[in-house]
């Protein structure tokens, strides 16, 4: 009998809601998800999160405190799942911690994320693994999106061509062809700027099922002004974040000319018709789309996805049998495991690398 192996994932994304805990078993070749823990980001660090986007005044300080206050966090999650399962921390192999992107500048030769791995060992006692991204952007890799080889191995098929699009608070995909090689990029936003709309016009974290943007009537020439963002074009390998997709790019179009509903559906079928024309350039003759992240509670993107793809049964993760929610916090415990294990979690395809790399940095208990 295979030993069981028990890995906790942390994940806090682009959407900056708050933290994502995993309690994930490997007693066989697929994860197990055994229980899960949410977290919301409090109100002063979500607003620190987001003007760390940002250079400011005196930046280091506040994203080292910020780092500490989300160890915290992480270790609070963490210790809590143990507290729900009555597992013993000394079963925990490692803890896979994201941590907070604040610049991602592949470009640059860098990535940043912050979230004081050292400080979440000591709290929780286990053994944390981090920086997952660094070790691709040193060897000439975007760093990202980290997640194409753990959809590979958790969702890939034999026979049929599939696309997982984790659309977050940016959307990337993975390309799934059967019996080829994985392939994976980020196609702009997500959630991000409708939530940012959302928050302005309605005072709401987001716009629930996207029953907001469901009333408005999609601008044609506010959208092609949108699409015309040389990033859409721009061949993968690539990735992005709000360095990009952010407050001030909104404000560079005429959204205040228009009903804010109205934006609200341009919004979102920007959105849809990037990640649509990203499968239909890159992953040509998949026949399913399997949605995880935030977004798939958008009802209203869905059917978007849906009518600009009609060639692909459209569908949540959850029709493949893993909650939506829970995919990306998973993978982050799929990837500790990889690291523990000395095993590539890197797709060279996916991020440009120079070859595939054992990822993160190990802080043990």
């Amino acid at each position: 009998m295979t030993a069981r192996s028990y890995f906790i994932g942390l994940m806090s994304g682009t959407s900056l809601d708050g933290v994502d805990a995993a309690l994930v078993e490997f007693a066989s070749p697929d994860p197990a998800l055994i229980d899960t823990v949410y977290l919301p980001f409090p109100a002063p660090l979500r607003a620190e999160l987001e003007a760390l986007q940002a250079p400011g005044p005196d930046e280091l300080e506040r994203a080292a405190r910020a780092g500490n206050e989300l160890a915290r966090l992480y270790a609070e999650a963490s210790l809590a799942l143990l507290r729900q399962t009555g597992i013993a921390r000394t079963a925990i192999r490692a803890c896979g911690c994201h941590g907070q992107t604040v610049r991602h500048r592949p470009d640059a030769g860098y990535t940043l994320q912050i979230g004081n791995p050292a400080l979440l060992a000591e709290l929780s006692g286990m053994c944390v693994v981090a920086d997952f991204r660094s070790r691709d952007v040193a060897a000439g890799g975007q760093g990202a999106p980290l997640v194409p080889a753990f959809h590979a191995a958790a969702f890939g098929a034999d026979a049929t061509h599939r696309v997982i699009v984790n659309i977050g608070g940016i959307a990337n995909l993975t390309d799934l062809p059967p019996r080829s090689g994985v392939t994976g990029f980020d196609t702009g936003p997500g959630n991000v700027l409708l939530d940012l709309w959302a928050r302005l016009h309605l005072g709401e974290e987001h716009d629930a099922a996207g029953a907001w943007a469901k009333t408005g009537e999609v601008r044609a020439e506010l959208l092609g002004q949108m699409l015309a963002e040389p990033y859409f074009a721009k061949q993968p390998p690539k990735s992005c974040g709000r360095d990009l997709f952010n407050p001030g790019w909104l404000e560079e179009f005429p959204v205040h000319d228009a009903r804010t509903q109205d934006v609200q559906a341009t919004l979102a079928e920007l959105s849809a018709q990037s990640i649509a024309a990203a499968v239909s350039r890159y992953c040509r003759q998949a026949a399913e789309l399997y949605v995880c992240g935030g977004g798939a509670h958008n009802l209203d993107l869905l059917e978007r996805l849906r009518r600009n793809l009609p060639q692909c049964r459209v569908d949540t993760t959850a029709a493949l049998g893993t909650d939506p929610d829970w995919v990306e916090a998973i993978a982050f415990a799929w990837l500790a495991r990889q690291t523990l294990d000395g095993r590539p979690a890197s797709v060279p395809a996916v991020t440009g690398a120079r070859g595939a790399r054992v990822l993160g940095a190990i802080y043990p208990a």
